[in-house]
C-alpha cells in the first residue's frame, strides 16, 4: 500500500481579516515554490486537520490549510453562543477563500477536500473557475435537499433505533417537521445545558451512520474537544437547515462552469451518509472529471481509498 508522507510543520501561518469581524486562521507548509494546493475541510465547522497535508509531497507542493468561519483557530469561535452566524454562509466562505488566495499571492491552486469540503470546493470553483488548476474530491457531496433528507431521515430505515433516538430527542411538535431547523434552534438556545445535549444527540447520530459502514470509524464525529464539538454541530445545523445557502441542485446544474478543470472524484461504494449517485451524476455532468469507485470503502475511507487519493494528488504535482 502506498504510504502517506510524514507529517511536516507549516512554515508560515496567520489570522486574515476577512471582514464582518471575522479573522480566518491559515497556514502554509511544504515547498514555498511548489504547486499551490488548498485543503478544504469538511463539517461544516470541523476545522482543518494537520494530517491532511500528508497526502502532499512536501518537496513538490505548497500546501495551504485554513479554518472556515467560526471553527478551528478562526475567530470568533462558534462554541461561544454570542458568536452570531448571520455572516457565516457559503458565499462568505467563497469570498474568504478568494481573499486568502490573493493574500498569499497565488494565481491558481489545486483544491482538495471531501464531504462538506467537496460542496464548498465545487461552489468556489464554479464562482472562480479561472483560479482553479484542478480538483481532487474524496467523498463527494453537493448538499442537495435530497442528500440532506437521506442523511437525516432516509438512512434511518437501515438503522431505525439510532434514528428514532435522534428524532425523539426533539420536542414532540418538531419530530415530523424540519429536523435540521429544530436542532439548529436547540443548538442556539441561551441554555448551555440544552445546547450541549443537542450537540451530543447530533454527533451520536452522525457516529451511528459511520459506525454501521463495513470499515466505519467509530466516534469519528464525537471524538473531539467539547468546544470543537459545539462549534461543529452549531455550524453544521446552521448550514444544513439553510440547505447550504444554495438553490437546490445548483452545483449539478452549473457543472458546466467546471469545463476545462481536470477533476478526480473518489467515492466509497458503501458510503451510507453520501450515496454513490451524487458523484455518479456529477461525473456525467463534468466531462473533465474521472470517477473512481472504491468498492469496500465508506465515508471514512479505506487503505485503497488512501492510495487513490495519493495517486490523484500526485497527478497534479
Amino acid at each position: 500500500m502506498a504510504a502517506t508522507y510524514p507529517l511536516y510543520e507549516p512554515y508560515a501561518q496567520g489570522l486574515l481579516d476577512v471582514g464582518d469581524g471575522q479573522r480566518m486562521h491559515w497556514n502554509t507548509s511544504g515547498n514555498p515554490s511548489g504547486t499551490p494546493a488548498a485543503v478544504v475541510h469538511g463539517g461544516p465547522g470541523s476545522g482543518h486537520g494537520p494530517g491532511a497535508r500528508r497526502y502532499f509531497d512536501p518537496d513538490r507542493y505548497r500546501v495551504v490549510q485554513f479554518d472556515q468561519r467560526g471553527c478551528g483557530r478562526s475567530l470568533p469561535h462558534a462554541a461561544d453562543p454570542s458568536t452570531g452566524l448571520e455572516h457565516n454562509t457559503t458565499a462568505h466562505l467563497i469570498a474568504d477563500m478568494e481573499k486568502l488566495r490573493e493574500h498569499l499571492g497565488i494565481d491558481k491552486w489545486l483544491l482538495y477536500g471531501g464531504s462538506w469540503g467537496s460542496t464548498l470546493i465545487l461552489a468556489y470553483a464554479q464562482a472562480h473557475p479561472e483560479r482553479v488548476s484542478g480538483i481532487v474530491i474524496c467523498g463527494v457531496t453537493m448538499t442537495t435537499a435530497d442528500e440532506l433528507d437521506w442523511l437525516y431521515r432516509g438512512v434511518g430505515r437501515l438503522i431505525p433505533g439510532p434514528w428514532e433516538d435522534f428524532r425523539d430527542f426533539l420536542p414532540a411538535a418538531d419530530r415530523d417537521g424540519d429536523l435540521l431547523a429544530a436542532y439548529s434552534r436547540l443548538l442556539n438556545s441561551p441554555d448551555e445545558t440544552v445546547r450541549r445535549a443537542a450537540a451530543n444527540a447530533w454527533v451520536t447520530w452522525e457516529d451511528a451512520v459511520i459506525t454501521h459502514e463495513v470499515l466505519g470509524n467509530p466516534n469519528a464525529y464525537s471524538d473531539r474537544p467539547s468546544d470543537a464539538l459545539m462549534a461543529f454541530t452549531r455550524i453544521t445545523a446552521h448550514y444544513f437547515s439553510h440547505r447550504a445557502f444554495l438553490t437546490d441542485a445548483q452545483l449539478l446544474r452549473d457543472a458546466g462552469r467546471l469545463a476545462g478543470i481536470p477533476g478526480e472524484l473518489i467515492h466509497g461504494r458503501l458510503d451510507l451518509g453520501s450515496p454513490l449517485d451524487t458523484p455518479w451524476k456529477l461525473a456525467k455532468a463534468w466531462p473533465d472529471a474521472r470517477l473512481t469507485i472504491i468498492d469496500e470503502a465508506g465515508h471514512t475511507g479505506s487503505p485503497r481509498m488512501t492510495e487513490a487519493v495519493l495517486a490523484a494528488i500526485e497527478r497534479f504535482a
